[in-house]
């Protein structure tokens, strides 16, 4: 790969929760990171004035000013109202009918900034299948691919745990368990030599956390979110009724996807034979509270695990790590 073809290639983590772009900067990683939601604020020529000339991210449509990315959580607040999301469980919303238009206007926005003469290559995240159930990806997936090709990218799509093994792994020759544990999906991938041997997704996720804490509390979920990522964490006490809340659906969470790792390694014939212990990786939003690591890899010792697993640990930067393995992707084809 010569030092030009790197500057035209980028990954693009496309999340339930964020979109997080990465790309070379000389010998390093830079990452763009929007939240992948909106809201509908009141029109008034004033307030698209300065939303303009602030560089807030919007469009005006129906008498209605939509503001999208991180913007649009501080206006849901001011509003007492939650975001909008194009997004659900890893993939376009059907249900939410200004899924496509948004999501359209999100990448285009984040993307404005990386176009050149020259058309780049861009390795975008795809969601695995639900483990045991028939689940469609083409329709997102597809979807995903015209958007950016409108956009004037080659696009390609990557695996989202096959993702963390490109990013995390590369020091055991990308063999591993990647897993991202995200907003609206946990994904998990088992790769040999780079190869995806297994890959699944369970539903529960951070969202799940989420819906389900603020059922309980009566607060919103966007709130709910804020307090998971900036004050929650595991020690096993909590004083605040939110906390003790969230620790149950976390722990619920955790569970759930350790049995869905028992049980997918278990019941594949085709698994290699690795002549050592392999890594495991978790990366994502969702595992970023304090203690998360060590509350993983106590539940999963609590059972008999089929593969020999010689260390588990946390992917460097969490949050852009999927990102990142995608821009890997993109530059190995560059």
């Amino acid at each position: 790969m010569n030092q030009t073809s790197q500057f035209h290639a980028l990954g693009l983590d496309v999340g339930t929760s964020r979109i997080v772009i990465a790309s070379r900067a000389e010998d390093s990683f830079r990452y763009e990171s929007q939240l992948n939601a909106f809201v509908a604020i009141p029109y008034s020529k004033i307030t698209e004035g300065v939303l303009e000339r602030e560089k807030v991210p919007h469009t005006v449509k129906a008498g209605q000013i939509i503001v999208h990315g991180n913007e649009s959580e501080k206006f849901a607040g001011l509003l007492n109202a939650e975001t909008r999301r194009p997004m659900t469980a890893g993939v376009l919303d059907a249900k939410e009918p200004d899924s496509l238009a948004m999501i359209r206007e999100i990448l285009a926005t984040m993307l404005n900034g990386h176009q050149s003469d020259r058309k780049k290559k861009v390795c975008f995240t795809v969601p695995a299948p639900p483990l045991g159930a028939e689940g469609s990806l083409t329709y997102h997936e597809a979807t995903v691919r015209q958007i950016l090709t409108d956009l004037n990218y080659e696009p390609t799509g990557i695996n989202e745990g096959l993702a963390i093994v490109y990013s995390e792994l590369e020091s055991s020759n990308y063999t591993g368990i990647g897993i991202s544990l995200g907003g609206g999906l946990c994904n998990v991938c088992l790769a040999y030599l780079s190869v995806p041997i297994i890959s699944f997704s369970i539903p529960k996720a951070g969202d799940y956390i989420d819906t389900n804490a603020a059922a309980v509390t009566g607060e919103r979920a966007n709130r709910i979110r804020l307090t998971k990522e900036d004050s929650f964490h595991f020690n096993g006490f909590f004083a605040d009724k939110v906390h003790q809340v969230l620790g149950v659906y976390y722990d619920d969470m955790i569970r759930s996807l350790v049995t869905a790792l028992k049980e997918a390694f278990t019941r594949t014939s085709s698994l290699p034979k690795f002549n050592r212990p392999i890594p495991m990786v978790l990366s994502g939003g969702t595992a970023l509270p304090p203690g998360f690591r060590d509350r993983f890899e106590k539940l999963l010792w609590e059972q008999e695990f089929p593969i020999a697993v010689s260390d588990i640990r946390l992917a460097q930067n969490p949050l852009h790590a999927t990102a990142k393995g995608a821009l890997v992707c993109a530059l190995s084809d560059s």
